[in-house]
């Protein structure tokens, strides 16, 4: 069991809504991971996908939420914490929107909001790790006060490893 409180799993902010996955959110999910250039799962294998996340969260209390505009009430990405190369207790904070939002703010929000979600769960530190040539996601994790610690280099490059200690 947890030293930590369960994470919420439903964020509503100015312009955006977070809120757990569901199994209607297959296909966008695809068409967002399609946009990294290394070809497009299949809804199937999405959907499944989304069930380990469900399981997952279920087990860590931690998720990875879709994000939807709240007046279009369409679905933009995702934003959340995980374990990735971190632990539970000083678990990473992740997002990924469609380009065709970018430049908008809605990642800095979205992640604003679960940083928010993260102090309520006890936790004392974050982590992000982010390619160091994905200049805008820097900016968003600078934005909301994470300094870099170190960088590492892995098979697809360098990585930045930010760190943000929580109130």
């Amino acid at each position: 069991m947890s030293a930590y409180k369960t994470m919420s799993f439903h964020l509503e902010i100015e312009r955006l809504i977070l809120r757990p996955w569901a199994e209607s959110d297959a296909a966008e999910f695809c068409a967002l991971l399609s946009e990294r250039g290394k070809g497009t799962p299949t809804v199937e294998h999405i959907r499944t996908a989304i069930t380990k996340l469900l399981t997952e969260t279920a087990a860590t209390g931690i998720a990875t939420l879709p994000v939807q505009r709240r007046d279009e009430g369409d679905f933009i990405g995702y934003c959340g914490l995980i374990i990735g190369r971190t632990t539970l207790e000083e678990p990473e904070i992740a997002y990924e929107l469609f380009q065709r939002v970018h430049g908008h703010g809605y990642a800095t929000e979205a992640a604003g909001a679960v940083l928010d979600a993260a102090v309520a769960t006890g936790r004392k530190r974050l982590w992000s790790t982010v390619g160091t040539w994905n200049t805008p996601s820097l900016r968003v994790l600078e934005k909301l006060g994470f300094e870099r610690d170190h960088v590492s280099t892995e098979d697809s490059g360098e990585v930045a490893w930010l760190t943000r200690l929580l109130p």
